[in-house]
């Protein structure tokens, strides 16, 4: 990366947070923001996440609070609840709408997109960017089975990063004592309802 380039990042967050946890290490988000902004003029680093808004307490809300205050631009939305078909309660959160149209209005102002997901549904989205000029990476992972990223979306990226790649310079120090707001993991928010993961529909 220049010296000078424009840099914006856009993190799914619970995305990120299973490639993390796949790979068996956490993610030091204060080391993150320090890696991308030692490439070029980090303009924006933005996180997404959906919560769940009516319980007393969400295990992930001191990352959301500490990401807020330190660097990141945080986008959430509430989670909602539905019943399926075999009256099984589910719960639904899905934040690439958000992400889509932040990226479609940061793209005349950066010159690199770095995309922190392996969903193929932004596969247009970085075509799209890409038709604007602006260079895209996709950071993910290819050495879990099945692999984290969809093919068609690693495909379209100007460059893969996978995130094995960053673990020593992103990965928070397992020896090390963690503060407080790096204890709480991001996790999808079925986790934080009692619902297995397989109960969140991300659609």
């Amino acid at each position: 990366m220049a010296e000078h380039e424009r840099i914006a990042l856009f993190i799914d967050g619970a995305n990120l947070y299973a490639t993390a946890k796949s790979l068996g290490f956490d993610i030091d988000y204060k080391r993150l923001l320090k890696e991308f902004q030692n490439r070029g003029r980090l303009l924006r680093a933005f996180y997404y996440t959906a919560l769940v808004e009516d319980q007393e307490y969400s295990s992930i809300r001191p990352l959301i609070d500490w990401l807020d205050y330190n660097g990141y631009a945080v986008v959430t939305k509430p989670t909602k609840e539905f019943v399926d078909s075999m009256g099984r309660r589910k719960v639904k959160g899905n934040m690439d709408i958000e992400l889509a149209v932040h990226a479609m209005e940061m793209a005349p102002f950066i010159d690199h997109m770095v995309l922190f997901s392996g969903d193929g549904d932004f596969r247009s989205l970085v075509e799209s960017v890409q038709r604007k000029g602006v260079k895209v990476s996709v950071v993910s992972t290819v050495t879990t089975q099945p692999p984290m990223v969809a093919d068609e979306l690693r495909r379209q990226a100007d460059e893969f990063i996978d995130l094995v790649q960053l673990a020593q310079r992103v990965g928070r120090d397992p020896g090390e004592r963690a503060e407080r707001p790096q204890r709480f993991h991001e996790r999808r928010p079925a986790s934080q309802t009692g619902q297995s993961s397989e109960d969140l529909i991300d659609t």
